[in-house]
């Protein structure tokens, strides 16, 4: 069992390298590119390359690493956000309790009686 989950383990990360390295490519290719053709003086002469590569690009991304964001707010995702977050806890110091001053003594509050500038029959 250990084995299997390590060559799934193993083979994800072949296909993530592949992609970097496609990603490097991609990067190191175009640069060169703009700069010969900026010498050159046509300046969108490869965009046409540019763009279908890149759309390649974002084909081999999706197939590695899956749509951005279709996980997310699924209960394997909030199960996931939770052992990070616990992760992150343990590692940090533990939660202080929150303690507050004790209340001053209640002393009995003096209260004058107002003066009445109305009839009481005048009240509905």
């Amino acid at each position: 069992m250990e084995e299997q989950y390590y060559q799934q383990a193993r083979t994800k990360v072949q296909k993530k390298k592949k992609f970097f390295n496609h990603l490097k490519t991609f990067v190191i290719i175009n640069v060169v590119m703009s700069l010969v053709v900026a010498m050159d003086g046509d300046m969108f002469g490869f965009l046409p390359a540019t763009l279908f590569w890149g759309m390649g690009l974002a084909f081999h991304y999706v197939k590695v690493f899956g749509i951005p964001g279709t996980n997310i707010l699924t209960p394997e995702w909030e199960d996931q956000e939770i052992e990070k977050e616990m992760e992150r806890m343990k590692g940090s110091k533990p939660p202080e309790e929150t303690t507050f001053p004790p209340a001053p003594p209640e002393k009995p509050l003096d209260l004058k009686e107002l003066r009445k500038n109305y009839d009481e029959k005048d009240l509905v």
